[in-house]
């Protein structure tokens, strides 16, 4: 399984593949794909200051029946608790996202230079 940043669901769902890199294409198409279920309310935040104009679940059950995208299901708790020990960053989505992934030592396609420069599976 690997998991998308925000960006990338977006990019995704927009049809902009032209954004995303020889490897994060490669990577999507020869992989499970998950996100993390604050991806879901980081999405809410764009849609509501008009950055994005679908809402979330929208996008979601779009890209779950092009790319057969999951929701993880692990415990938030256990992410919450994954989350406290990153300490590189005080971006709460970046910090839940990077520690949904890490939990299972997942990839983690994200084009974030910070997440890519602390996440070691964060990949591009």
């Amino acid at each position: 399984m690997i998991y998308l940043d925000t960006h990338v669901v977006v990019w995704l769902y927009a049809g902009l593949t032209n954004k995303l890199s020889e490897l994060a294409k490669g990577l999507i198409n020869n992989n499970e794909v998950g996100i993390s279920s604050i991806v879901r309310l980081e999405l809410q935040y764009l849609y509501e200051i008009k950055r994005i104009t679908h809402q979330p679940d929208t996008i979601i059950a779009e890209l779950s029946e092009q790319i057969d995208l999951q929701i993880c299901n692990r415990s938030f708790n256990q992410i919450i608790s994954t989350s406290l020990t990153i300490n590189w960053t005080r971006d709460p989505f970046d910090r839940i996202i990077t520690a949904n992934s890490q939990m299972g030592n997942n990839i983690l396609l994200s084009k974030d230079e910070n997440i890519l420069n602390n996440y070691t599976h964060a990949k591009w």
